[in-house]
């Protein structure tokens, strides 16, 4: 993930600018749901019409006109405000665009109202929608949105000791610094493996192990095989694994056959590719305060904290975790993406979705976190 995703960021972030800069895509919407696209703001007579016009002009990267929406007890800065939708320090939200919404009322009077908004943003490891909760007020026949005060990280100056394991690649040659194939590649391991159907399809997951005293860059593929031994799909692991594997660590991983049904396979065919590369145990990301809980929508989540232990700013932090039955089975692969940065001796939120289905199943889970730093593309 640290190498692949340098390729990805730089052939969807120009989409991204052009799309910023020639106006966003219209989004769809149901009945008694305010859905938002880029048109003119109007005078906003309702509290739909004050937050369609905030959104429309966030989507237009109008920063003028969409601070001109908030209302005057609003806490936060302008530049605090763009801050908060464009985001900071190379995180995702910095590459990522908004594409649509989606709001419904939550409760209104006369001079007060709460919107819940689906928003739905283009980023460069695919779509991602995120819920967020907005109050309006009513300013002289005028409704506009009272903005929070946000919060953003400083990190002050300071020493930061260095202790972590570190591991070089010497290459015999000056074209291949990165993977070597003049060595034996590194010993890893699938450890376990369980094929089950979803909504989207079917989904073959584990865990991998890195067996070796060097650190491996690992992928892992399936191929579905039916009764007459002809292959009808085959799929990787993509970025559902953490790819760069420390000696003796382990990996969950999630390999995707979409619109696929078990029913057809008769055998599941897995194979497991590892490279030597160079790697170091820093940064330190540290996982805390984790629980699954139900969140505003309802759906069984796993929430907690990460904490970046190390003097290195993580620039897209990205979570997967595995969860197990009462016999230790993995039962299901969940990744997310953090959408802010991590910035040194700094933490962050993150949650993950358990499908409703195997909520009452788990048992325990096990977070790893893999991560992209823009000094290390």
């Amino acid at each position: 993930m640290k190498f692949t995703l340098p390729i990805i960021l730089v052939a969807v972030t120009a989409g991204l600018m052009t799309l910023a800069l020639f106006g966003a895509g219209h989004s769809s919407g149901t009945v008694g749901i305010a859905a938002g696209s880029a048109v003119f703001s109007t005078k906003a007579s309702t509290p739909e019409q004050g937050l369609n016009n905030l959104l429309a002009d966030v989507q237009r990267r109008n920063w003028d006109r969409a601070y001109s929406a908030l209302s005057t007890t609003s806490a936060g800065d302008r530049q605090s405000f763009i801050q908060d939708w464009t985001g900071s320090d190379g995180s995702l939200r910095s590459f990522s665009s908004l594409e649509g919404f989606q709001a419904r009322p939550l409760h209104a009077t006369n001079d007060d109202a709460q919107m819940r908004v689906r928003l739905h943003w283009t980023t460069p490891v695919g779509p991602i929608e995120d819920v967020r909760d907005f109050h309006l007020i009513r300013e002289g026949g005028t409704w506009k949105v009272a903005w929070p005060k946000m919060q953003i990280s400083s990190v002050p100056a300071q020493i930061i000791p260095v202790t972590y394991l570190r591991w070089d690649l010497v290459s015999g040659s000056g074209s291949d610094e990165w993977g070597s194939k003049n060595v034996d590649a590194p010993h890893v391991r699938i450890i376990s493996m369980n094929a089950v159907d979803s909504a989207e399809g079917a989904v073959v997951m584990g865990e991998v192990v890195n067996e070796d005293t060097i650190p491996a860059f690992v992928n892992v593929n399936a191929a579905l095989v039916d009764g007459a031994g002809k292959a009808i799909d085959d799929e990787s692991s993509f970025d559902k694994i953490d790819h760069v594997l420390l000696p003796k660590q382990v990996t969950p991983y999630r390999i995707d056959f979409p619109n696929i049904n078990l029913k057809n396979v008769k055998n599941v065919r897995m194979d497991v590719k590892a490279t030597l590369v160079p790697a170091s145990a820093d940064p330190v990301i540290g996982v805390m305060n984790q629980k699954v809980v139900s969140d505003v929508q309802g759906k069984s989540i796993l929430q907690g904290d990460l904490m970046n232990e190390s003097g290195q700013t993580v620039n897209i932090p990205h979570v997967i975790a595995s969860f197990y039955d009462n016999n230790g089975k993995v039962i299901w692969v969940s990744d997310g993406y953090v959408n802010r940065a991590l910035l040194p001796q700094s933490g962050q939120p993150f949650a993950v979705e358990i499908p409703k289905s195997l909520a009452g199943k788990v048992q325990s889970f096990h977070v790893v976190v893999n991560q992209y730093s823009l000094v290390r593309s």
